[in-house]
C-alpha cells in the first residue's frame, strides 16, 4: 500500500540527489522523505473523511452530556471524548473553563485534558500505518486508562482545593447552578434532534478542518520525522539497543524524565516513537518517552500554571510521570506478547 511512497523516496534520495544507498546521510534523508510524504498523504486523506463524520459533533453537548453523568461513568466518558475531540495544550485553558463553569467534577475534566493530548485520530491512524493495529489499540487503551484513572485519583483527594481562586470560584457556581436546576425543576427536557448538514455543508466543513489541523501539525511532522530521521541514520548501529535495550528497570523513569524539557504533539512524536523501535529501544521505554513529550511537557504546565495551583500541578505532573513509568514497564515485560 505504502510501496509509492518508498520508489519516490528512492527516486529522490538516490537518483535526483545521489546520496549513497550506503551512506549514513543517504539512509537519514531516506527516511525522512519516505516518512514526511507518507504522513502528509494520511493526514490531508484521512481528516478529510474523518471531519466528515464528525462534521455534527457539538462540544457544547458533549459538555453538558458529561456534566449530568455519575462520576464512575463520567470520567470513562471524559477519557474516551478527549480521544477524539482535537484538543491539545494550546487549547486546554479554554477547555477547562467550559468545563468547570458547566459543574462538571474536576476529575471528569482531568479524564478528559489528560487523554486529549494523548490520542486523536491522526496519532491512531499513523500509528496503524507504522507500528500495526495491536500496537495501536494497546496505546488507545493505556491514554484511556490514564485519563479515567488520573480523575478518579484526583476528585478522591479533592484536588479541586487547589484549583485558582476564579477557577474554583466557577467551578462552585456550576455546580451549585446544577444542583438548583435539579431540585427545582424536575422535569423531563425535550429531546433536540440533531441537524444533520447537508453534503456540501460537511464537504466545506471537512475541507477548512482539514487545511486547519493540516496547518497546525505539519511543523511537528517535520520536526519529529527530522528526529527521527537523524536517531534512523546517524545513531551508530547497535548502540541505542546497547544502552538502553536491555530493558533495564532504571531506563524507563530515566526515559521519561529525558522527555520531560522536549515537546512535541502525539502526530510528531510517532515517527520518533518508530524510528526509536527500529533502532532497538523497548517498546516499553520508547512508549514512555513518547507520553512523557507529549502529555507532561514544561509548555502544557506552563499554560495549565493560569488555573491551577502549584500543588495540584505537581500532583498531576506527579501522577503522570508514575503512570509513564508503570506503562514502560509492563510493556517492557509483556512485549514478546505484541
Amino acid at each position: 500500500m505504502f510501496a509509492i511512497f518508498t520508489q519516490l523516496a528512492d527516486w529522490l534520495t538516490y537518483s535526483i540527489l545521489n546520496f549513497s544507498p550506503d551512506s549514513k546521510l543517504g539512509d537519514a534523508v531516506h527516511f525522512f522523505i519516505e516518512d514526511v510524504t507518507k504522513i502528509f498523504a494520511l493526514l490531508i486523506v484521512m481528516i478529510y473523511f474523518i471531519a466528515l463524520l464528525r462534521a455534527s459533533l457539538n462540544i457544547e453537548r458533549v459538555r453538558d452530556y458529561l456534566s449530568g453523568k455519575n462520576r464512575g461513568v463520567g470520567y470513562l466518558l471524559g477519557s474516551g471524548f478527549g480521544a477524539i475531540t482535537p484538543f491539545c495544550s494550546c487549547s486546554s485553558i479554554p477547555v477547562f473553563l467550559g468545563f468547570t463553569s458547566a459543574g462538571i467534577p474536576l476529575g471528569i475534566t482531568m479524564s478528559f485534558l489528560l487523554t486529549s493530548p494523548l490520542i486523536n485520530e491522526v496519532a491512531i491512524l499513523l500509528l496503524m500505518s507504522l507500528l500495526g493495529w495491536k500496537f495501536t489499540l494497546l496505546y488507545v487503551a493505556i491514554g484511556i486508562c490514564v485519563g479515567t484513572i488520573g480523575g478518579f485519583f484526583l476528585d478522591s483527594i479533592k484536588a479541586e482545593r487547589w484549583l485558582q481562586s476564579f477557577a474554583a470560584k466557577a467551578l462552585a457556581q456550576g455546580q451549585q447552578k446544577d444542583q438548583l436546576q435539579h431540585e427545582d425543576t424536575p422535569v423531563v427536557m425535550p429531546v433536540v434532534m440533531p441537524v444533520v448538514m447537508p453534503f456540501l455543508e460537511r464537504h466545506q466543513f471537512a475541507k477548512d478542518e482539514t487545511f486547519e489541523i493540516f496547518g497546525r501539525v505539519w511543523k511537528w511532522v517535520i520536526i519529529g520525522v527530522g528526529l527521527g530521521a537523524a536517531l534512523h541514520g546517524f545513531v551508530p548501529d547497535g548502540w541505542i539497543e546497547q544502552y538502553l535495550g536491555a530493558g533495564q528497570w532504571w531506563s524507563v523513569p530515566a526515559a521519561v524524565l529525558l522527555g520531560i524539557p522536549l515537546y512535541s504533539n502525539a502526530t510528531g512524536v510517532i515517527p520518533v516513537m518508530e524510528s526509536l523501535i527500529i533502532n532497538g529501544l523497548p517498546i516499553g521505554t520508547t512508549l514512555a518517552f513518547c507520553m512523557s513529550t507529549v502529555a507532561a511537557s514544561f509548555p502544557e504546565f506552563i499554560l495549565l500554571k493560569q488555573v491551577m495551583q502549584w500543588r495540584l500541578l505537581a500532583t498531576v505532573f506527579f501522577l503522570l510521570l508514575v503512570s509513564f513509568t508503570v506503562v514502560g514497564w509492563l510493556f517492557n515485560a509483556f512485549s514478546s506478547f505484541l
